[in-house]
């Protein structure tokens, strides 16, 4: 799972691995340790129409419904957003690079452009 952040807007990417484990689990969570604290970020299943996210305790948790966990797992659907609340939010498959990168890639989805390169 990786998140980016720039100014109010915060996504979410998700590998096949990530995605089975939040539907069996109804949670994913990871952490990234700094010198004196650890910031935790996490994707919760809860009962909600649309994405929701919070910040408490060094802990940034995005809240998705069963239905959209669901979703991602069993179709194409790339990803969901919501642009209706103080942050725009987004939650999305992470696709394998274009561009020869280092990063193990194994468990990330085919990219949809690669057959058109």
């Amino acid at each position: 799972m990786k998140i980016r952040i720039k100014g109010n807007s915060l996504r979410y990417r998700l590998t096949k691995s990530d995605i089975a484990t939040l539907v069996k689990d109804g949670r994913l969570q990871e952490s990234t340790a700094f010198v004196n604290q650890i910031l935790t970020y996490a994707v919760k299943v809860k009962d909600t129409e649309q994405l929701k996210a919070e910040f408490t305790d060094n802990q940034i948790t995005l809240f998705i419904s069963e239905s959209m966990a669901q979703e991602l797992a069993d179709t194409e659907k790339v990803g969901f957003s919501d642009k209706g609340s103080t942050l725009h939010l987004l939650i999305e498959k992470d696709f394998t690079c274009l561009d020869n990168v280092e990063e193990d890639q194994s468990d990330n989805f085919p990219n949809p452009l690669a057959a058109t390169s």
